[in-house]
């Protein structure tokens, strides 16, 4: 049964910065260039992707000596993933580029404490709002990167923990691989002398296109991609967004599969997997919310990894962007007139059907024409699906136990948008986070059909 949890919307009060400071690589390692490529250059009007986790038991002087381990074995993990020490830059040519030289800053590390939070109302918290003075780089575009640094992580002392906030430049790395580089760094803070997976950094290996982009500062980026998520007292509101996390057990996540497999396609095609029965469970709940007509046009998109599907294959630890996003268009009458299975066919064509020829004509197209994304640029009535519940989140161990809980930030954020992460129990437990239009999340919370709960 999926299980709900408060409804506090408050951020934390009494965040107070204690200092910031930088990490460099801690072997000198001279100058060094990388090439953006076409699957990086669309996300630079991005916001910095954030992550959150919380963890537990971390108190008193034990705060003061993690953050000090923190910082030593970001020295370490850097000398392999230097990128993340980095900045942007741009060539003669106006091609964009990671650059690093033992001169520049490094990374951002923020030290802050919140000791009047506990770590249960972080937990128990099922919106956003609270974790934004937890987050650095609230707002902040990826193209900003120019001028920043592209990681800044702020480390919080709370009552009875540590929370550690993290600001990932978008245009530097996807979903893959930013928790390869989490999984790297907790892999030396608990005591490795050297990385288990050392990423690829050969981006030229995936596209060897120079893209040339008329950008050098955020004024630059697109008027739409500059208006800040809602949340921002600053900025002027669009639809009020609300956000909830769903957390779907693994007896309620093989009830969704069960019943979407039930009638399986005369066509030979494969068994529904377990993403693609979960996600038509989410846009069938979703397009109910929103009350659309039935001639209205619904767009499920999803962001696919494209590591195993370009050819020739690359390595899981490709250090980058290699995803590209597909759109799968239906009518909303359409979708809920039909059972599960009709949904869930869409969204499995058009996953199998992106193939390198499919990605490498995309590539093509985009290169031809340059656009510039902004975050919430997947289409009319959408639900977006980013990150994944592959994703090994929880076992994120810096030495001190597997975090309370793994969270999105505030930025790229939109109605519809939806980020998935295994749940913590373990199995195939799933927790779904979810951002909507406040009365359609009211009406999705009321839902028994997605809540898997009796009529």
């Amino acid at each position: 049964m999926a299980g709900e949890i408060s409804n506090e919307q408050n951020s934390v009060k009494k965040v107070k910065i204690i200092s910031t400071s930088n990490v460099k690589p801690r072997k000198t390692l001279g100058r060094k260039e990388c090439q953006l490529v076409t699957f990086d250059l669309p996300y630079l009007a991005f916001y910095y992707n954030q992550k959150l986790l919380i963890y537990k038991g971390v108190v008193g002087d034990q705060f003061e000596k993690a953050v000090e381990e923190l910082k030593e074995s970001l020295s370490v993990v850097l000398e392999e993933f230097y990128q993340m020490a980095g900045k942007l830059g741009k060539d003669e040519e106006g091609v964009f580029r990671v650059e690093y030289d033992d001169d520049m800053n490094g990374v951002e590390v923020v030290v802050a404490e919140a000791e009047e939070t506990a770590v249960a109302d972080l937990t128990d918290e099922e919106g956003f709002l609270k974790f934004k003075e937890l987050l650095p780089y609230n707002n902040v575009l990826n193209l900003e990167g120019l001028h920043r640094p592209l990681l800044s992580v702020q480390l919080t002392k709370l009552k009875d923990g540590l929370s550690m906030g993290c600001a990932f430049n978008h245009a530097v790395l996807d979903g893959t691989s930013t928790w390869h580089f989490m999984s790297s760094w907790a892999q030396i803070s608990s005591g490795a002398n050297s990385l288990s997976v050392p990423p690829f950094l050969e981006r030229t290996k995936a596209r060897n296109t120079r893209v040339k982009l008329n950008l050098s500062n955020p004024s630059d980026a697109p008027e739409h991609a500059k208006s800040a998520p809602n949340g921002d007292a600053n900025v002027k509101p669009g639809p009020q967004l609300r956000e909830k996390i769903f957390r779907f057990s693994e007896s309620a996540i093989d009830q969704i599969k069960a019943k979407v497999n039930a009638n399986p396609p005369s066509d030979g095609s494969k068994p529904f997997s377990t993403f693609q029965s979960l996600s038509t469970h989410v846009w069938h709940a979703v397009t109910r919310a929103r009350q659309l007509k039935p001639e209205d046009y619904t767009v499920f998109t999803v962001f696919v990894d494209c590591r195993k599907r370009v050819d020739p294959p690359l390595p899981e630890s490709y250090f980058g962007n290699l995803i590209q996003a597909i759109f799968t268009v239906t009518a909303a009458g359409l979708l809920l007139a039909n059972p599960p299975e009709f949904g869930a066919g869409l969204i499995q064509k058009a996953i199998e059907n992106h193939n390198s020829k499919a990605i490498d004509e995309r590539n093509k197209e985009w290169e031809s024409n340059p656009k510039i994304f902004e975050f919430k640029d997947a289409g009319v009535n959408c639900v977006a699906v980013g990150s994944s519940p592959r994703f090994k989140v929880y076992d994120v161990d810096f030495g001190f136990g597997r975090p309370e809980t793994v969270r999105s930030g505030c930025n790229n954020r939109f109605d519809g948008m939806v980020y998935l992460y295994p749940g913590r129990s373990g199995g195939r437990s799933i927790d779904v986070e979810i951002s909507l239009e406040g009365n359609a999340l009211e009406r999705l919370e009321k839902d028994k059909e997605f809540l898997l709960l009796e009529a």
